[in-house]
């Protein structure tokens, strides 16, 4: 969908890392956990329900994927995978990668302590590292756009 747009907070939270057969795929900008976001490429979407079936195997397809492939390429401990959509309405995805030794473990990231941003360099090492493991990865499913 050409003209589809994040929602304005994800924009605000996140850095673009790429496009996925459905999703964009964006890095939270919180250097304390590998957290990635993916947003499905669908207007006025706000529950994974509302995706159709196809659509719906192709988000946990991308989802695990990328989660698992990050989670192996950081020697993490666990991964979790979650829609809330409490605060940001638009359906998007989390995948973030667990240390035991995190800031947050074994509580969940959203709401502990304050974000650290990516410095520039720590930033365009992980989106590197996220676009290696990508290119690992089958993930078409045929025409999700």
């Amino acid at each position: 969908m050409p003209d589809f747009e994040p929602d304005a907070r994800l924009v605000a939270d996140t850095y673009p890392i790429t496009e996925l057969p459905l999703c964009q795929l964006r890095l939270m900008d919180d250097a304390r956990f590998p957290w990635l976001v993916l947003v499905p490429r669908r207007h006025e979407v706000s529950e994974v329900f509302e995706l159709d079936d196809r659509a719906q195997r192709q988000l946990w397809r991308e989802a695990t994927a990328v989660g698992r492939a990050l989670l192996e390429a950081l020697e993490g401990d666990k991964l979790n995978i979650a829609s809330l959509g409490n605060v940001v309405a638009q359906l998007h995805v989390h995948a973030v990668v667990r240390r035991r030794e995190d800031a947050a473990w074994p509580a969940p990231v959203w709401g502990h302590g304050r974000a650290e941003p990516y410095d520039p360099d720590a930033l365009a090492d992980m989106r590197a590292r996220i676009l290696a493991e990508l290119e690992r990865l089958d993930l078409d499913a045929g025409d999700q756009n």
